[in-house]
């Protein structure tokens, strides 16, 4: 028998900055990354371009002021419907036609899902190009859009096909927040929570003290709650390890099992967050039950996202399968397998911190479902 063994490291670098209207001429943050490559071909969500109606015209006079060479402002749609095969495909067609080569950029501007999808297209496209995600959401800024994450679903599961390929540069820009609902403010803060809880107990009182402002719709505290995420989130990629996820710990999903059930459930009627914000209040109860997690961590929790607007969904949480098992237990088996048959799961003990297991007693889980459903007290 023979062998022939071959090790190397690759070193991956990129930024994410934080502007205000990132295709002002006088901005020239996007500018300076692109200058020396030798084009650049944008995608950006259609929906956004509603909001926006100028943002076409704005990116091409921008590139005419700077000198760069832009070979397409290309509109795409956007939310669950891009997390398809079919338009990580599309992407590609454009990128042939956009001329768009190892050395040159393509440029994303949307919502989590969006971004998703459009990474997927680059990292396939000539094996790879470079890509720089614009984020134009609450949740994409704080949490999706600056990870190394980019995939689509596939045979009825969430993000199932997809690759880690870390981005050129992220620009998250707050003039896209302006005009954003509600909603989707708040269900972006939930993720912020969710990374406070596990990782940053001066954070979660940040979050304690500035819960009220955001609701007001204030914008500045909301600004700094995402710039705080983002480096959370960043640094756990940076500092943990594991970047692209080989092995089975996996602290920042944290409220997912149940919450990518949820999605699917609910047609993508519930929003990422509002779903995270639930699974988060399942996962801390049943860490209170198992004696992990004082109790005062889940009132804190709870406390929080109510005062964040983020209601249960007891309607999800109460349905049943035909053999009387709850339906939102699926997802625990669904992230197992997501894991590679192994289960961790991330729990909350004091705020500021973790722990991970690897089994779920059901007896308590049930118990932590129908409490946080309001059908035990």
């Amino acid at each position: 028998m023979a062998m022939i063994e071959s090790e190397f490291t690759i070193r991956y670098q990129y930024r994410s900055y934080f502007t205000y209207d990132t295709f002002a001429v006088s901005n020239p943050l996007l500018a300076d990354l692109v200058r020396d490559l030798p084009c650049v071909l944008f995608f950006y969500e259609e929906e956004l371009g509603k909001i926006f109606p100028a943002l076409p015209d704005s990116i091409q006079t921008y590139c005419r002021a700077h000198g760069l060479h832009c070979t397409g402002v290309i509109p795409l749609p956007g939310g669950e419907s891009c997390k398809e095969m079919s338009f990580v495909m599309k992407v590609c067609e454009e990128l042939l036609q956009g001329k768009v080569c190892r050395q040159s950029c393509a440029a994303a501007i949307g919502g989590g899902a969006f971004l998703d999808a459009v990474g997927l297209g680059c990292a396939l496209f000539h094996r790879g190009v470079r890509h720089i995600r614009i984020p134009t959401t609450a949740l994409s800024q704080c949490d999706s859009g600056v990870g190394v994450k980019n995939g689509v679903n596939g045979f009825g599961r969430k993000n199932l096909l997809g690759t880690f390929a870390p981005p050129y540069a992220v620009i998250s820009d707050s003039r896209f927040l302006e005009q954003l609902p509600m909603r989707e403010r708040l269900g972006a803060v939930a993720e912020a929570v969710k990374v406070a809880a596990i990782k940053d107990a001066d954070f979660f009182a940040g979050l304690e003290r500035c819960a009220a402002p955001i609701v007001k719709g204030e914008l500045d505290p909301l600004i700094r709650v995402i710039q705080r995420s983002a480096e959370l989130h960043m640094n756990h990629i940076a500092t943990n390890g594991d970047p692209f996820e080989y092995g089975e710990a996996r602290p920042l999903d944290f409220g997912h099992w149940s919450a990518h059930r949820m999605e699917t459930m609910s047609n993508a009627q519930i929003r990422h967050g509002e779903a995270v914000a639930d699974g988060m209040r399942i996962d801390t109860m049943y860490a209170v039950l198992r004696g992990i997690a004082p109790r005062e961590t889940a009132g804190r929790l709870n406390a929080l996202l109510d005062e964040l607007h983020l209601p249960v969904h007891t309607e999800y949480l109460r349905q049943r399968a035909a053999n009387g098992n709850r339906l939102i237990l699926e997802g625990l088996e669904e992230f197992r397998e997501h894991l590679g048959g192994v289960m961790h799961i991330t729990l909350p003990q004091e705020i500021g911190s973790k722990i991970e297991v690897t089994e779920m007693d059901p007896d308590l889980l049930e118990k932590a479902i129908a409490i946080t459903a309001g059908e035990l007290e």
